[in-house]
């Protein structure tokens, strides 16, 4: 028996807006699940229908196949981290990580034993007497997550905790939270809208639209196994690259570039969808340059450079297939030129195929 059920979640504002549509989902004890998604896709309503603090519309929510939609936050034993840190800013360190302890009447002599642990386990300690105001936006959230952590609930829940940090604090802050997720094995739902956040610390990763799940699986499962376009746009940095074309004697011309499906497409595939505008995708990491690659088993494209940007370890080059743009990630020592041609292959088993009306994936051979 799953530890989270949520069977039919529905929530209809007073308005008549429809924010969350029939979410079904079991979470396992001790799993680290993301809700990602754009802003507004239901992600946080979700959330925070978890948590007891918005009313489920319709549906049913479970705790240990306990109906729990009635339940308060505090019956429900869960600890949620905000992205406003919401920390007193009249109380130090020490009093905010103690303060909801103080609350539960707990002796003043275990109230410090668990202070001083927890604040050891966030790098807090030399911290304790300072307000929220002296500290660094890192220390804030890491003192928001220590006052969830600090009261052994099975259950946390963290609503985008890392958005308003810088680049390097988000990295530091993602493996922390990851570590104290392994130390603690409590449940763990994570709202974002960054698919990076969502990919390096997820069990399995819950994709929305507009308050629908599109797909939920693990990291890997989302990468290399979307079932639509929004997926496969969303998961990835650089995003898939999508390029749209008519299928005729089962073939794609793409701007004078043929794409042979038959190497790769089942005939039933191929009738069925002769003569429609399917949308054939590519990763940007997934191709190889001209020279570099196997040709026999792979499409060969042309382009021309538009642009590069060297990150270090790889350069992102924007090019223009015969007015369609494109991203390709390659090596920082294969950088081309700008305004010149450029060749690149896309191997067989790393193209995808996508319906145009549904935006479902379309099966190929294997």
């Amino acid at each position: 028996m799953a530890y989270l059920t949520l069977r039919g979640i529905n929530k209809i504002y007073p308005n008549g807006f429809h924010a969350v549509h029939d979410f079904n989902l079991e979470i396992q004890k001790g799993e680290f699940i993301v809700f990602v998604g754009s802003s507004g896709c239901g992600k946080s309503t979700t959330l925070r229908m978890i948590a007891g603090l918005e009313n489920i519309s319709k549906g049913d929510f479970l705790i240990n196949g306990v109906r729990a939609n009635e339940k308060g936050p505090r019956e429900r034993g869960v600890a949620m981290v905000f992205q406003s840190y919401a920390l007193y800013p009249h109380m130090s360190v020490y009093d905010n990580l103690a303060f909801g302890l103080t609350l539960q009447g707990v002796d003043e002599d275990v109230i410090e034993q668990k202070v001083l642990k927890t604040a050891g386990i966030l790098g807090l300690t030399d911290y304790l007497d300072r307000k929220p105001r002296a500290l660094s936006g890192g220390q804030r959230q890491r003192v928001a997550v220590g006052r969830a952590i600090i009261r052994k609930v099975d259950i946390f829940l963290m609503d985008e905790p890392l958005s308003n940090l810088d680049a390097k604090q988000r990295v530091t802050m993602r493996s922390e939270i990851t570590q104290i997720h392994r130390e603690t094995g409590a449940t763990t739902i994570y709202v974002t809208h960054d698919q990076t956040e969502a990919m390096t610390m997820a069990d399995r990763i819950v994709v929305m639209k507009e308050g629908y799940i599109q797909q939920v699986g693990t990291p890997y499962d989302l990468y290399f196994n979307p079932v639509n376009m929004f997926v496969a746009g969303f998961i990835g940095e650089p995003p898939m690259n999508f390029i749209h074309a008519v299928l005729k004697g089962g073939k794609l011309d793409i701007k004078g570039n043929v794409v042979d499906l038959r190497m790769i497409a089942d005939r039933d595939v191929l009738t069925r969808y002769e003569g429609k505008e399917l949308v054939l995708g590519f990763r940007p990491e997934a191709i190889r340059l001209m020279g570099k690659a196997d040709t026999e088993k792979a499409y060969k494209i042309s382009c021309t450079v538009e642009l590069t940007e060297l990150l270090g370890d790889n350069t992102n080059v924007y090019v223009d297939i015969q007015g369609i743009k494109s991203i390709l990630k390659v090596e920082p020592h294969d950088s081309p030129e700008l305004d010149t041609k450029l060749d690149f292959v896309i191997p067989y088993e790393n193209v995808y195929l996508f319906d145009k009306e549904t935006e479902r994936r379309i099966k190929l051979k294997g």
